[in-house]
């Protein structure tokens, strides 16, 4: 998948990121991170439905879901703490960026999606592994799901 064939919210995203310099993405992070969905009542009072995201440093639960509809629309649900705001702005990246798209879609999306939004000088590796593997998790969730 080329740079043009990303999902547009997806595509949108990262040209914002890239549009800025290294300190302005960092607040552009920050506004994700206060952007995080909310979680579905369903989740706030069942978190033993979502799973942990271990390789994040900070603790990020999430959970996918898929419409049985046509277009088989999916639906990342992420929670975690306030006080991480870069794996809080990782998770809601993710969330509104993939947000109604089709399974194939997402599938499509490139697991090196996170390392070309231009953080990669403004925070660990170890960070950027974070989203990747919420990404993947996400993916993976959705290739077990029954079709």
């Amino acid at each position: 998948m080329t740079s043009t064939e990303l999902p547009a919210k997806l595509a949108e995203i990262r040209d914002d990121f890239l549009a800025l310099e290294q300190p302005d993405r960092l607040l552009l992070l920050l506004e994700f991170a206060n952007e995080l969905p909310a979680l579905p009542a369903r989740y706030e009072e069942h978190p033993d439905l979502m799973e942990r995201v271990v390789e994040c440093q900070s603790p990020v639960f999430m959970f996918v879901e898929v419409d049985d509809d046509d277009q088989k629309s999916v639906h990342l649900y992420a929670t975690a703490p306030r006080e991480s705001p870069t794996t809080r702005g990782f998770a809601s990246i993710l969330a509104q960026g993939l947000e109604g798209l089709s399974t194939a879609e997402v599938l499509a999306v490139p697991d090196d999606y996170p390392n070309s939004i231009g953080l990669t000088k403004a925070v660990s590796p170890l960070r950027i592994r974070g989203m990747t593997a919420m990404l993947g998790r996400t993916k993976r969730r959705l290739r077990e799901m029954p079709v």
